[in-house]
């Protein structure tokens, strides 16, 4: 089977998008808090993404620094944050950000975790990650700068650590934001940069409409 989606993706096809869409092109420099603002979010789930609570639960994530850039609501970062495991929510908007520090302030983890608001190409923090876990963020920003985050990953992931990316929308729909990626996409910017491949596999807690849509991809980053 094809690597593009087992069935078709149109964002097109959700008003929600296509609105999102055309406030992000209406607001070029704040155009995803704008989103925010006006609650035009059909990416957030109200939760936290299936897969990463399936990780957690695994016990499979590394523990120690992590980071989720384009962290939205904070709920990816509220659920694996625990005393082992420091996480670091970044997003460019900062009505995302008030509301994940509303959403976060009163959890029993509270003190595990930290949201920002920084732009993730130019932040410079003081200490780098063992995990990063990218969702959103790769298939949001435009394919021009998938090189620039590439590096950025590199240089803000410690030798050994790990990338952990949801590769979705898998999908060669003209367009975006949500732009289609595939899992070439990520190899042709990640593989250059000493990344290797750990595995690649069909997302089996994608939620209904966005089945055959995703994979999980899991990446280690050279110790050199």
């Amino acid at each position: 089977m094809s690597e593009v989606a087992k069935r078709p993706y149109a964002p097109s096809a959700n008003p929600r998008i296509v609105e999102m869409q055309q406030s992000i092109e209406d607001n070029p420099e704040d155009g995803w808090d704008k989103c925010w603002e006006k609650e035009i979010t059909p990416w957030d789930l109200g939760r936290p993404q299936p897969i990463i609570v399936h990780l957690l639960n695994s016990g499979t994530l590394p523990k120690g620094r992590a980071l989720i850039p384009g962290c939205g609501s904070g709920y990816d970062v509220a659920a694996i944050a625990a005393p082992d495991r420091f996480v670091v929510g970044l997003d460019i908007s900062e009505t995302a950000i008030k509301r994940a520090k509303e959403l976060s302030s009163s959890l029993p983890n509270a003190n595990c975790l930290d949201f920002l608001k920084a732009d993730f190409f130019a932040w410079k923090p003081a200490e780098k990650f063992d995990l990063i876990f990218d969702y959103t963020f790769f298939a949001a920003v435009d394919p021009s700068l998938r090189p620039a985050w590439a590096s950025k990953v590199a240089d803000l992931l410690k030798p050994d650590g790990e990338l952990i990316t949801l590769i979705s929308p898998i999908s060669d729909h003209v367009g975006g934001p949500p732009y289609g990626v595939s899992v070439a996409d990520y190899k042709k910017v990640l593989l250059p940069l000493g990344f290797k491949a750990i595995s690649i596999e069909d997302n089996e807690c994608s939620i209904e409409s966005r089945k055959g849509l995703e994979k999980l991809g899991r990446w280690k980053k050279s110790g050199k």
